[in-house]
């Protein structure tokens, strides 16, 4: 490569650096603004973020801010949802037992599975509804993002998605409060009990927070829980993606003008990254502050691809979005914690 080849690919560099910056930061300060409310008063800084980016919603289509906010609703978030492994062991999912295994697998399936019947007899797209699913089943906001990756391109997609990361998470804080008042109520033991919190709330965050109020042995069995549903999300992202390949595609070719779109991998790069951090972790080949380094990393990348998630629709849009997919998770989280808690109440202490 001459010289001149390589100040020519600098300059490019330098450029698309420059176009991206004032969306980056402008999502950048909305997902500092976030952070720091939820680190001062606490609550969901997954709903600040988006509630403050919405605030902005006049600068969606600003000429300078609008390149960034887009990169960073895509990129910024494939990176986040692949760093999240870093949170995840094998031997975790090994030390659950088949008994727990096959319980978290049966709800995740079943709500799945739920989502899209109930969600065709509504009237919503298959994506809509696959997404609607994944977000309950797996890990709340952080699956409705990863999901929404791979999903086709849609006229009302990213409002869509908005709405499920506002009501999942909203549904989710109500869940720890009121199922840890459920496992007290039946007496459940610290392993039921935590298998119960952990295979049906459906953020992190909201897992250990209700967990650890029922104990210390009951919130560890329930983070292990939740921990072994997040790892899930790699297989139901690749079913996902492979079911939704050639509309995927489509959608593309429609979008794009004048040249051949390019083909979809299967697998996405940032699942590779997933597995790839899985391992790492497994195989103790970074000391625990790298490790915490990269969750932190995966954090803020998700809250700033919500930022800009929000700076992108506005509060009109999400009304118009209608009752049916409220519905429609709302049926999917009661059916979660009644497939799980039924599981549990079978299942001996």
């Amino acid at each position: 490569m001459t010289s001149a080849s390589v100040a020519l690919e600098r300059q490019g560099v330098l450029r698309r650096a420059t176009h991206l910056t004032p969306g980056i930061a402008l999502a950048g300060v909305v997902a500092m603004a976030a952070t720091f409310v939820s680190t001062m008063h606490g609550g969901p800084q997954f709903l600040y973020a988006l509630f403050f980016g919405v605030a902005f919603h006049y600068l969606s289509q600003d000429v300078k801010a609008k390149p960034g906010i887009d990169f960073c609703s895509r990129g910024v978030l494939r990176l986040g949802v692949g760093l999240l492994g870093a949170r995840i062991t094998a031997a975790q999912i090994a030390g659950l037992g088949w008994s727990t295994a096959l319980i978290v697998i049966a709800a995740v399936v079943t709500t799945l599975m739920c989502g899209v019947l109930l969600g065709r007899k509504l009237g919503l797209t298959r994506a809509q509804s696959v997404l609607s699913g994944g977000a309950v089943a797996i890990c709340g906001a952080s699956a409705a993002l990863a999901i929404s990756a791979v999903l086709p391109r849609e006229k009302e997609g990213d409002r869509f998605t908005l709405m499920v990361v506002v009501t999942v998470t909203v549904l989710s804080t109500l869940a720890m409060v009121i199922y840890p008042l459920i496992a007290q109520l039946l007496h459940l033991s610290p392993a039921l009990a935590g298998l119960f919190i952990g295979g049906t709330i459906h953020d992190v965050a909201q897992v250990v927070g209700a967990g650890y109020t029922l104990g210390h042995e009951a919130g560890d069995y329930a983070t292990i829980v939740k921990l072994f549903r997040v790892a899930m999300l790699t297989v139901v992202v690749v079913v996902v993606s492979s079911a939704f390949k050639k509309q995927r595609e489509r959608a593309q070719a429609q979008h794009a003008t004048g040249r051949a779109p390019a083909r979809q991998a299967l697998v996405p790069w940032f699942l590779w990254l997933f597995v790839a951090m899985v391992a790492v972790n497994s195989l103790n080949l970074m000391s625990p502050m790298v490790l915490n380094g990269i969750n932190d990393a995966s954090r803020a990348c998700l809250v700033l691809a919500i930022s800009a998630l929000g700076i992108k629709t506005s509060f009109a849009q999400l009304a118009r979005a209608g009752w049916k997919p409220f519905v429609l998770l709302a049926v999917e989280t009661v059916w979660m914690a009644a497939f799980v808690l039924a599981a549990v109440m079978l299942r001996p202490a």
